[in-house]
């Protein structure tokens, strides 16, 4: 049952405050793929879910997840070798495979995944928090990417078959693949940011090596049959447990051809840095994000309150295309920071699965990362030292792995949370009285992803122009977001290296190919 942020909260204390259809039983996961589907027999890694009561008194104890192998260096290598016979140079059979029987493994793949829909979802819900609607529409937006990717991929194809005559010279220009790329998803969408990079690198005629995220690894169980059961053997291998252990050693053997990855720069820094041979390294990165919203004096408050809310808390604010600073212009700046905070103070605390009975908004769920609420704490109290105030009722306030937003103002350059990404439910807003403030906010911030405006429709071109050197997407009167798919998703600066969407991604995984002969 939800609460509103200014009513206590409490954790399911026992297995009938929760819904029997949501029961999950214990994930023991064992297996791996290395050429064919492989048994782990060493050690293994617990998984938690956030979904708990930890007091002593609590009859509720079902929060042990599961576990999935705490693999070896030298399995790692041989998942490793495995990919890199199966590539054979560019000769193995899935490589030279015609795109159009790639596509069959693909919509059989396709196929065996569905039949996987209520187990995966349970799973997101239960490893990493995330709300019923958000799990289904990740898992659903998961299987229309797919089926549009392979729309995409005929299409893209479509006479690549046949010379052509140009200036004398004929000429066919296939599109040919990469060879060995290995995909590192995200915690927020580990299914969904997963396979949106093994799907497009597989159809292509790559060989793949895929790392789940720390949070969010049990999910990816249901589909290790489907992988081993769509394709042939050695096409796609999986690694399990600490990624200095398992991802260190591939790197730096400089049989990767190919990074996909999605979450930090930090991290995706010290992997790019471990291969002895970084030129021979493509790189598609989707990395860290400071959108900011900007609020005009003219806007619509209500309607910037309302996409606000939803750009920098849905699903807690963690996601890198969230909204995670506002710039508000003076004269309205106090109504709405009242509006604002007033709007968080209804927003319904629970459990993932109580937010079928909402019609809108988002809701504040349990989070999955170890110290988190901590982290969010420091920015709080940084930003309370240095002059912001808390608006709205118990803004920080801690429940076990749940947390209350909180919506600072006013905020200023000396604060952490004014420059870093705090990636949680946190809002910081800071008022300005010339556009050209925020001009100076964006040409100083390592990041370029996004930005909302919030103004009348009649915006002013030069402003546009001037943001889009320095964003990759403009978002006019709305939140930040990475759909449609078929968009480019992508960003400047620190933010991303690559385009990823059904369009760019099938390019991303790619080269184009010459055969010429003259006529």
């Amino acid at each position: 049952m939800t609460k509103k942020v200014g009513e206590i909260w409490s954790f399911p204390r026992h297995e009938s405050e929760i819904p029997e259809e949501l029961h999950i039983g214990y994930v023991y996961q064992t297996q791996y793929l290395d050429g064919t589907l492989q048994t782990h027999h060493g050690a293994f890694q617990e998984v938690f879910s956030p979904i708990i009561d930890d007091r002593p008194s609590a009859k509720f104890t079902n929060f042990r997840l599961g576990q999935y192998p705490l693999m070896t260096v030298q399995q790692a290598e041989s998942v490793l070798n495995t990919a890199v016979r199966t590539w054979n140079l560019g000769l193995g059979e899935w490589p030279r495979m015609p795109w159009q029987q790639r596509i069959t493994h693909i919509e059989k793949f396709v196929e065996l995944m569905k039949f996987r829909r209520e187990k995966i979802v349970r799973l997101l819900m239960w490893e990493i928090g995330k709300s019923s609607k958000d799990s289904y529409k990740e898992f659903d937006r998961t299987i229309e990417y797919i089926e549009k990717t392979i729309i995409e991929c005929r299409l893209l194809n479509q006479g690549t078959d046949e010379f052509r005559e140009t200036e004398g010279v004929l000429t066919r220009v296939p599109r040919t693949p990469i060879g060995v790329v290995l995909c590192m998803g995200p915690f927020n969408y580990p299914l969904n940011e997963t396979l949106t990079v093994i799907i497009p690198a597989l159809i292509m005629g790559n060989v793949v090596i895929y790392k789940p995220a720390k949070y969010g690894v049990l999910l990816m169980e249901p589909l290790l049959e489907c992988f081993a059961e769509a394709f042939p053997s050695g096409v796609v291998g999986s690694l399990y447990g600490d990624g200095a252990t398992v991802i260190t050693p591939l790197m730096q053997s400089g049989k990767i051809d190919c990074l996909a990855f999605i979450g930090s720069g930090k991290v995706a820094d010290m992997i790019i840095k471990s291969h002895p041979y970084p030129h021979r390294l493509r790189t598609i990165l989707g990395l860290g994000a400071k959108n900011p919203a900007v609020v005009f004096a003219n806007a619509d408050i209500d309607l910037a309150v309302k996409e606000c809310i939803s750009g920098s808390l849905s699903f807690n604010g963690q996601r890198c295309t969230a909204i995670k600073i506002i710039f508000v212009q003076k004269l309205i700046a106090d109504e709405f920071v009242q509006k604002f905070s007033e709007a968080v103070d209804v927003l319904p605390l629970g459990m993932p699965w109580d937010d079928k009975h909402l019609n809108e908004g988002p809701i504040q769920t349990p989070m999955p990362e170890v110290g988190k609420i901590d982290w969010m704490g420091d920015y709080i109290t940084d930003a309370l030292m240095k002059g912001a105030e808390s608006k709205n009722f118990r803004a920080g306030a801690p429940y076990d792995t749940m947390m209350i937003p909180a919506v600072l103002y006013p905020c200023n350059s000396l604060m952490k949370i004014y420059h870093e990404e705090q990636f949680g439910p946190i809002v910081p807003i800071v008022p300005y009285d010339d556009f050209a403030e925020v001009i100076d906010y964006m040409e100083h911030s390592p990041f370029g992803q996004q930005i909302s405006l919030f103004t009348p429709a009649n915006i002013d071109t030069t402003l546009v122009t001037q943001l889009a050197n320095m964003v990759c997407r403009i978002n006019i009167n709305s939140q930040c977001q990475r759909g449609p798919d078929i968009l480019p998703f992508t960003g400047r600066k620190d933010s991303a290296m690559g385009t990823l969407s059904i369009y760019d991604a099938l390019r991303s995984f790619s080269i184009r190919t010459v055969i010429a002969k003259k006529e």
